[in-house]
């Protein structure tokens, strides 16, 4: 299964899928947000709107921008939009993670702090992840810039794996699920999706050719 999971057309596909609900919200919120429409859950997050504004277009760019990244034929025949894409991907995965430490510090927390603790450190993860990505491929390092956007996308993009476990109790109560109990299963959640791009790293049957420099 994993071995599966490890080649380009599956694991794209399994990227979009476990992405598609952050994605579509977070396109919706990109309209939501400057006419004041956005849902009652959401209307803490009002005071900060520029970092929230910021948050979910950079969330969108990077959740549409990360599978593409990783689609082969598009790194081999589109050189040049793959390079473009992924300065997308570079930018929007750093303003997601910045945006995402501003909301932090500007909104008052609903949940308990193991929740706000998590967010910190897969904020500045992320940062990291993507800094390192950069440094590998300039070091023309194909098979470690590749593993480390993997691990940025799993990091952006957890709250996929979260949103398919809890979107379901939403949809049915029509309220977020709350206390200790959901907090270690919304943490739990996103860093198993961490863990799956690690072993997926880990197991890829693929491996770039190196370019001569």
């Amino acid at each position: 299964m994993i071995r599966f999971f490890s080649r380009p057309a599956p694991l794209v596909l399994a990227l979009a899928f476990c992405t598609f609900i952050p994605v579509l919200t977070a396109l919706v919120q990109v309209f939501q947000i400057p006419s004041g429409t956005y849902p009652e859950d959401s209307a803490r997050l009002a005071v900060a709107p520029m970092s929230w504004f910021a948050h979910v277009l950079a969330g969108a760019a990077f959740g549409i921008t990360g599978p593409v990244q990783f689609v082969r034929a598009l790194r081999h025949r589109f050189g040049a939009l793959h390079r473009v894409s992924g300065r997308i991907f570079v930018l929007s995965g750093a303003i997601l993670g910045l945006s995402g430490l501003s909301l932090l510090a500007q909104v008052t927390s609903q949940r308990t702090p193991l929740v706000d603790i998590a967010r910190g450190l897969f904020g500045l993860a992320l940062l990291i992840a993507l800094t390192l990505a950069m440094a590998a491929i300039r070091d023309r390092d194909f098979l470690r810039h590749r593993a480390w956007a993997i691990r940025a996308y799993a990091i952006g993009m957890g709250l996929g794996a979260v949103a398919l476990v809890f979107f379901p109790i939403y949809i049915i109560t029509g309220q977020p699920p709350i206390g200790l109990a959901s907090d270690i299963l919304f943490v739990a959640s996103w860093a198993l999706t961490i863990v799956f791009a690690e072993v997926v790293i880990r197991h890829s049957s693929y491996s770039p050719p190196r370019v001569p420099t």
